[in-house]
């Protein structure tokens, strides 16, 4: 597991590779919460294309770091997620969370 963390205006990227699991969740956690604390930006996006397996820690730490950052007004996005991760995220209830995916509050056309 590693994470890069992206610095752009007021948007933190954590790019995420490897297994997102309890062990690399508490790790990213700490990496993250530091940037987090340091930036106070209005988006955090979690890049998770590279992430190979992902267990219910992987939510924990989204969900956190969401709470964390709607603390001062900014939001959670989470970009390009593996087809393993996206599964989780979908039956966790995050994927309105998902960068271009729909929230299931739009209408047909």
């Amino acid at each position: 597991m590693s994470v890069e963390i992206i610095h752009d205006n007021k948007c933190l990227t954590a790019v995420i590779t490897g297994e997102l699991d309890h062990h690399s969740a508490a790790d990213i956690r700490i990496a993250v919460e530091g940037e987090l604390e340091r930036s106070m930006p209005d988006m955090l996006v979690f890049d998770m294309d590279g992430v190979t397996f992902m267990d219910s820690s992987g939510v924990g730490l989204i969900l956190g770091r969401a709470r964390t950052v709607k603390q001062w007004g900014g939001k959670v996005r989470i970009s390009r997620p593996s087809p393993r991760a996206e599964k989780i995220l979908k039956l966790s209830g995050l994927s309105g969370l998902i960068a271009g995916k729909p929230t299931g509050k739009e209408t047909a056309k």
